[in-house]
């Protein structure tokens, strides 16, 4: 199957772009999220994507092990969303190795049947991160969205809304 890269900025379109991507592909459809309902303002965010993918997803929330997951999933075409706040998650757990990790999910992606469409941000392009911990997320952020973006089919940067396909 296929494999998908959708970066860009802070509210480009690029899950609403996932989704449509993965609804014109059909059969079953996974929905795999990283980010974790934490406080009352996530939890009304994620109630609130639940609600845009409707009940053809199906979904998988999983912070941490999404190499795994992955794995795992039965589905024709899997969306991850997002990639960056994964990279947040491992960085930020104790013990775990952002670049092994990063490896793994590569090797995930590269071993299933299903599509794989995956959402990042970019995160390179604004300011210097004035923390060690902010420029090393940068940094590993820049470095995963490579090593994804070097084994996958298509690559596309959303701007305003808009794909621009980059390979």
């Amino acid at each position: 199957m296929a494999i998908v890269l959708i970066g860009g900025g802070a509210r480009s379109g690029k899950s609403r772009y996932a989704l449509e991507l993965a609804r014109r592909r059909g059969g079953r459809l996974a929905f795999l999220a990283t980010a974790e309902a934490l406080d009352p303002e996530m939890q009304a965010r994620v109630a609130r994507h639940r609600a845009e993918r409707g009940p053809e997803f199906t979904t998988i929330e999983e912070p941490l092990e999404i190499a795994r997951a992955i794995r795992a999933i039965q589905a024709d075409t899997i969306v991850v969303d997002c990639l960056t706040l994964w990279l947040s998650n491992v960085m930020l757990s104790f013990g775990r190795n952002a670049d092994a990790e990063s490896e793994e999910l590569v090797a995930a992606i590269q071993s299933i049947p299903a599509a794989v469409i995956l959402v990042t941000n970019e995160v390179g392009c604004g300011i210097v991160p004035e923390s060690t911990l902010g420029r090393d997320f940068r940094d590993q952020a820049g470095i995963l969205n490579q090593r994804v973006a070097a084994v996958a089919d298509e690559v596309y940067w959303m701007v305003f809304g808009h794909p621009l396909r980059v390979n």
